[in-house]
């Protein structure tokens, strides 16, 4: 959690608080690809990208 305020307080501080939506989607899908990894879901993942 301590990873997370730090971003926080450097996105607010440096004034980039509109990059927030970009880390949160970047992160949310490479957590799909590595739960999808083997599963029979991943080819129709892949086909995404």
């Amino acid at each position: 959690m301590s990873f997370l305020a730090e971003l926080w307080a450097f996105l607010r501080s440096r004034k980039k608080i509109w990059l927030l939506p970009i880390v949160i989607i970047m992160t949310a899908l490479g957590g799909l690809l590595i739960l999808a990894q083997g599963s029979v879901v991943a080819p129709f993942i892949y086909t995404l990208f």
